[in-house]
Order: structure tokens, then sequence, then C-alpha cells
């Protein structure tokens, strides 16, 4: 029998990011990726209601998949609903994305950290934690972003992106102060590194992006258990989308990354 898959999910093709990372360190593994596209972008949703969304559409994807191990390669979606996840679903392994603060913290020169996201990551109290935890040392500026996940949706499958907005939406991030300046900006959405070339071309001046893609992937591997076969068969790597309606240029991207869209 195959092995049990690992499944990752995300709201859209940001968690991606985190399948090809994840691919690279465990090449022998089958995958199945989940993009919850009929309820993107979660920003746009209220708390209880996500969590309550969330929670249920795992109810289903755990009965139908039995993965060995769940990565939720979304900031949004693990800022809220991964504790509650264990707890719900106490015999499943879930490793969650939150934003790389304390790799920020360490890491920054100047002590000046951007934390790019969306809107509902940024006003999570979890995020104002990890801040308290990490980086009180540091000026820290949290900024949401409502544009640039559904850009980097449109540039993964149009593969055009309009560079004067990608210019305004990372521009509240480059913060000068006291003779300092932002050195880290961390992409706290796994849909950002698709864009960080835009951002890098765009940016006032040169900084840190910090992609936390191949750190979830390790994170992964440390959680996952031996494997039960010594040369596993390997079949197709599957995505699925919950609207049910993946277009060509879904597809297309999809089997760009070696997943076949059910």
């Amino acid at each position: 029998m195959n092995e049990p898959p690992i499944m990752v999910f995300d709201s859209g093709v940001g968690g991606l990011t985190v399948l090809r990372e994840a691919r690279v360190l465990m090449p022998d593994r089958r995958f199945i990726y989940v993009a919850d596209d009929a309820a993107f972008p979660y920003g746009a949703w209220e708390e209880p209601a996500l969590g309550k969304h969330i929670i249920g559409l795992f109810n289903g994807l755990i009965e139908r998949f039995r993965p060995v191990l769940s990565i939720i390669a979304c900031n949004t979606a693990s800022t809220l609903v991964i504790d509650a996840l264990r707890k719900v679903f106490p015999d499943e392994t879930f490793v969650g994305t939150v934003p790389a603060i304390k790799p920020a913290a360490e890491r920054t020169r100047s002590g000046i950290v951007s934390v790019l996201a969306t809107p509902g990551t940024v006003k999570r109290q979890y995020t104002r934690d990890l801040i308290r935890q990490w980086a009180t040392k540091c000026h820290v500026r949290l900024v949401g972003s409502d544009r640039l996940a559904a850009l980097a949706e449109t540039y993964m499958r149009d593969g055009f992106v309009d560079e004067e907005v990608v210019r305004a939406e990372i521009s509240p991030c480059f913060v000068e102060l006291e003779g300092r300046s932002t050195d880290i900006v961390v992409l706290a959405c796994t849909h950002y590194p698709f864009l960080v070339n835009r951002m890098r071309k765009t940016a006032p001046w040169p900084v840190d992006w910090i992609d936390p893609a191949e750190a979830i992937a390790r994170r992964a591997l440390s959680l996952l258990p031996p494997s039960r076969q010594a040369a596993p068969a390997r079949t197709e790597d599957c995505a699925l989308f919950t609207s049910g309606k993946a277009d060509f240029a879904t597809r297309r991207l999809m089997h760009g990354f070696g997943l076949t869209a059910l």
C-alpha cells in the first residue's frame, strides 16, 4: 500500500511555496495540496466564522485523505485555528505557519523590522504575542496588505503583475527612525514569496526578505514518522480545490508543480 500523504493546506496557491521546499526535504513522500479557493480571501471573513469553516473543512479532509501530517501553509489560518485543530483532532499532527518574528529579531542590525502580512494576521493577538515574546528590543512595523495575496494568485496564473501596485503595497514596510532604517521584512503570507523579485525591484532600499517556507518544511520533516517502506511507490501528487472549479490556468499551474487537479 502507498504511504499516507502529507497534506498541505492554504486558502489559495501560496502554500505551493511550502510544498516546493517540502518536496526537496521529503522527495519520496506523497503530497495532497488543498486550496480553499471557495473561501479565498480569508481576510474578508469574520474570525469566528472562518475558524468554524476551517475546522469543518478539515473534518472532511482528514476523513478522505487520512494524512500522516498536515501543514497549514497559511499564516491567517494558523494564527487563528492551529490550537483549535490540535484540540479537535488530537490524533493528527499539524504544522502551522506563523510570522518569522523570532529569526527577524535575531538577525536585524538596525533594530527595525517590518512584518508584511494579510490584515487578518496583523490584527491577530497571536502575532502580537510573538512580538512581545521575541522582539521587545526591536521596532516592529505591522503592515497589512489587502491586495498582495490576490496579486500573487494572478501573477502565478497569468504571469503578470502591476509593479506600481506592488510598490504601493510594500511601501509602509520601509521605516526610517533616528538615522536607522528597516533592514528586514518578514513575508508573513505564503503567497508573498512568489512576488519577492518584484518587491526587491520596487523597494526603496535593499532589505533581507524572510521567507519561512524552508523552516516550515524542516519542522514537518522533524515530526514525520519513519517511512514504512524502503522505497515508497510513487503515485501522482494531487491538488484539490474546494470550489471544484479550477480553471485552465490554475490546472496548468498545478501541473507545473507536479500536481494533478482532482
